[in-house]
């Protein structure tokens, strides 16, 4: 899936106007979920509002990543109208909002779950998946490169949470500072027990590629 532009960048370099005035929420203070569907036809009417707290499993992230207690989100859909010349529009949805929780995941290197706290702010833009399939144009800029779609006359909320939370995630994740890992061996966790095994002695040719590999640790 094509990594959506960051709005303002897009809006800086076309020339597109916002259609909504008055806004509505989504969710539910109940904290019921169901999916949230951002739909073009609503956004031709007024803006969406969103402000919603999902519980662990409601967002898919995978099976490397686990939601830890509520993540909480809010923020706003528009509807940005590209226009072409002539009559030709293409109807942009721009998504921006912010969210807050915490996820598990396995450290890098013992294995062991560890809780981190994720939050972050996106201001996204997509296009109808129709658009990319123009062959009447010829000049593609790096934006239109970047852009996201959406099909089917919306998109769903959860979808662009999933990516902006797994984007939040850490490359390397670790249960403490100095952890001791896993023995190579007999695969016992060095934190919590020693063992007897031999480490066997590296080869010296290979100890610039080990000086590396304990930088990146």
């Amino acid at each position: 899936m094509t990594v959506p532009i960051r709005a303002a960048e897009f809006l800086a370099s076309h020339s597109l106007t916002s259609e909504a005035v008055v806004g509505r929420r989504l969710g539910s203070a109940s904290g019921a979920c169901s999916i949230m569907k951002i739909r073009v036809q609503d956004l031709e009417i007024r803006k969406l509002e969103f402000e919603h707290q999902f519980q662990p499993g409601e967002i898919d992230l995978g099976s490397e990543v686990r939601q830890v207690g509520l993540l909480a989100t809010d923020g706003r859909a528009e509807l940005i109208r590209e226009h072409h010349g002539g009559r030709e529009t293409i109807d942009d949805i721009r998504l921006v909002g912010k969210f807050a929780g915490q996820i598990e995941v396995s450290c890098a290197r013992c294995l062991e779950p560890v809780v981190i706290p994720v939050s972050r702010s996106f201001d996204l833009l997509y296009r109808p998946s129709e658009s990319a399939e123009r062959t009447d144009e010829v000049a593609i800029n790096e934006a239109d490169t970047e852009i996201g779609y959406y099909s089917g006359g919306g998109m769903e909320l959860e979808d662009s949470l999933r990516e902006q939370i797994l984007l939040a995630v850490p490359i390397k994740a670790l249960c403490r500072y100095d952890c001791k890992g896993l023995c190579p061996v007999c695969g016992v966790n060095r934190n919590e027990q020693l063992c007897d095994c031999k480490q066997s002695v590296p080869d010296p040719r290979w100890a610039t590629l080990g000086d590396l590999k304990s930088k990146l640790q």
